[in-house]
This record gives structure tokens, sequence and C-alpha cells, in this order.
């Protein structure tokens, strides 16, 4: 058998990680598609940043936990 790093048990030990990305993500996306804050850049910035930078440092975190772990 070959060998892969994100077999079964890999997976089911960083899904408890994918489903906040996947929450994370969806925010994202509505903060890009939809912005109550027009015309405040500082706010806008502020709020993307708050939303992307979890969902890097989470994914960040799940793939060093995937190659620890399998």
């Amino acid at each position: 058998m070959s060998y892969s790093p994100f077999d079964r048990e890999t997976m089911l030990d960083i899904v408890v990680n994918i489903v906040p990305m996947l929450i994370l993500l969806f925010f994202i996306v509505l903060a890009f598609v939809w912005t109550p804050w027009h015309g405040e850049p500082l706010i806008s910035a502020m709020a993307h940043l708050l939303t992307i930078i979890p969902f890097v440092l989470l994914g960040l975190l799940t793939w060093i936990a995937a190659r620890y772990v399998g």
C-alpha cells in the first residue's frame, strides 16, 4: 500500500478545523460581496483582517497538525 499523509484517520482529526475555516470563508466572501461600511476604509480593512488572518492561521495550523498526526 502506498503511504498518504492524508488518510482517513488524519482527515477525521482535522475536520474539526475545516468546519470553522468554512465558516470564516463564508464571512470573508460575505464581507467582500456586501459591506455595510461604505466610505470607511479603516473599518473595512480591519473587518477583512480580522477574518482573513484567522483563516490563514487556522489553515496553517491544520496543515501542520495533519503532517504531525499523519
